[in-house]
């Protein structure tokens, strides 16, 4: 007997999942040009148990009695995919407690699937057999057909849904829906007049609907491979500054333990895990390449190496100002030479100076110039400095050392003066009074050799001399006569050159001679004077006063 309600049912199941697997296989067809999603490494291995229900549309021949379908029943499969999309499927299902029959079936052959971002549609042929029994009788006659086995087709598709937790370990299957038939042969008829087996033949059909939990296994694509990647920083450093390198692993497996290596080219490199920190203390100058491997195993695709270069600079050398104060110096005079030296890299620094001129002293950043015996002029100071590298920077700069000043120009200075006042007979003979000062003057000349000297002879106006015939005459020019007596003392007596002693005659009211040291390179006030002519005034040389015996001898004097 045939249950119909069950019948529509599955029908109706039967077609829903026909419609879906064709709108499904419509939509990839009519959207070529729309980006696929992102599918996650489909599985290897699927195993998929659920419930099944059977609806049977057949008869046993000749007798013309109906299966029913069955409406519980459970299914299981496995299936292992060579690649993304194509597999092969074991299948078994069990449907034993039919309302008048019971069906048990075992089936093998090739799956295709397409994975989607969430969904995943299959398609399978199966060959196998079916384990057909019944159909019972239901009126007073009891008989029944036992199990027996038959071959047994089956072919159809479903779609999976895959579940959003523990790394899409599962998926729920919405539907499977099968086509099956079944052929059973039970041996010769015999009309169902007493119980017992009726043999005949039966050609079975029917649509299965399936639904439950699929389980996956393994991946079909291999993982990715590791991959590493290196970033040090700062990637240019001078000698000793720490660098840090850090390796970033891309496609660990996280239930793995990953090892760590680096080495490097340059410095000292330390380090167990992703980071190291290099040591650049005793690196030269130059460029470098660290290494870095990581590995969670042994097999391809499971370590990585990565590499990234770095700079190591030499120090930057040293730079130095210099400077004098004050700029500009008197002979004698001293200043005070500022370097002011920078190192980059703070290195300790040496001072040293030079000059074109005079003498600096001092060895720290400030020193002195002594210009002691420097000639007038530019002198130029350089500063210099060098740092615990070597490496050294020099600065000039410039003072003037102005000339000495001129010496006071020569002035003429007077010296002593003789008086002609006391011998009223010989008012132009030079006295011993007159003498001593002359004596002094002549040593002037001597310790002066380019000196010279002015006699300048002076009379008053009162002087007069009487000749015979008491006649009144003009006063001789005693004035001269004294200037030429005093330069014949100075010759004659204390070889004085003639020629470094002129004569005039003043303007003064006195009985004097006065005298003028002319140094050289002075210029004598000559405007008041006016020269003696010394061929026309001759020299009287000194003679002491004879002693007055009688009137005849004072007459011959």
């Amino acid at each position: 007997m045939v249950y119909r309600p069950f019948r529509n049912v599955g029908m109706s199941v039967l077609a829903a999942c026909a419609v879906s697997l064709g709108v499904t296989s419509l939509g990839a067809q009519t959207a070529p040009g729309a980006a696929a999603p992102a599918v996650s490494n489909p599985s290897r291995v699927d195993v998929f148990t659920g419930y099944s229900y059977f609806g049977a549309h057949g008869q046993l021949k000749p007798a013309g009695i109906n299966y029913s379908s069955i409406d519980e029943g459970a299914i299981g499969s496995g299936a292992y995919y060579f690649s993304k999309y194509i597999g092969a499927e074991g299948i078994f299902t069990a449907h034993p407690d039919g309302k008048n029959d019971g069906l048990y079936t075992v089936g093998v052959g090739p799956i295709f699937r397409a994975p989607m971002q969430n969904f995943t549609v299959f398609a399978h042929g199966l060959v196998g057999g079916g384990r057909l029994g019944g159909p019972n009788s239901e009126g007073p006659i009891v008989y029944h057909n036992p199990y027996q086995w038959g071959p047994a087709l089956t072919a159809g598709g479903g779609m999976d849904y895959a579940l959003p937790f523990l790394n899409n370990r599962f998926s729920l299957r919405l539907f499977e829906a099968d086509y099956r038939y079944i052929h059973e042969s039970y041996g010769p008829y015999t009309a169902p007049s007493t119980p017992g087996q009726v043999g005949g033949r039966a050609n079975l059909s029917g649509a299965e609907l399936s639904t439950g939990i699929v389980t996956h296994f393994g991946n079909v694509l291999p993982p990715p491979p590791v991959t590493y990647s290196c970033a040090v920083a700062p990637a240019t450093v001078y000698p000793g500054d720490p660098i840090t390198v850090t390796g970033t692993a891309v496609n660990l497996n996280p239930k793995k333990t990953a090892t760590y290596n680096w080495t490097t080219d340059g410095g000292v490199i330390s380090g167990t895990s992703s980071t190291a920190n290099i040591d650049t203390k005793n690196a030269a100058p130059g460029t470098y390449t660290a290494k870095g491997h990581v590995s969670e195993g042994t097999k391809p695709g499971q370590m990585a190496d990565c590499s990234g270069t770095y700079t190591v600079k030499p120090f930057d050398p040293p730079t130095v100002s210099c400077a004098a104060n004050p700029s500009t110096l008197n002979p004698g005079d001293s200043a005070t030479i500022t370097a002011t030296g920078v190192s980059p890299q703070n290195r300790p620094l040496t001072y040293s100076y030079s000059s074109t001129a005079g003498a600096v002293t001092g060895s720290g950043s400030t020193a002195t110039l002594s210009t002691a015996g420097a000639a007038p002029g530019t002198i130029t100071v350089t500063c210099n400095v060098v740092d615990d590298k070597g490496q050294t920077s020099s600065a000039p700069t410039t003072l003037t050392l102005n000339a000495p000043p001129p010496p006071p120009a020569p002035k003429t200075s007077s010296l002593c003066s003789v008086s002609f006042d006391r011998d009223k007979k010989r008012p132009a003979r030079v006295d011993n009074e007159g003498k001593a000062c002359l004596d002094d003057i002549s040593l002037n000349l001597q310790r002066s050799s380019d000196a010279k000297l002015a006699v300048v002879g002076n009379a008053d106006a009162k002087e007069k001399e009487v000749k015979k015939g008491h006649k009144a005459t003009k006063v001789k020019n005693l004035a001269a006569e004294r200037a030429v007596n005093t330069k014949d003392y100075l010759v004659t007596e204390k070889g004085i050159d003639a020629s470094r002693v002129s004569v005039y005659t003043g303007a003064a009211d006195a009985k004097s001679v006065t005298t003028t040291l002319v140094p050289a390179g002075a210029t004598l006030d000559s405007s008041s004077l006016t020269p003696v002519d010394e061929t026309a005034v001759k020299a009287v040389p000194r003679k002491p006063v004879a002693k007055k015996h009688s009137k005849k001898a004072a007459m011959k004097m």
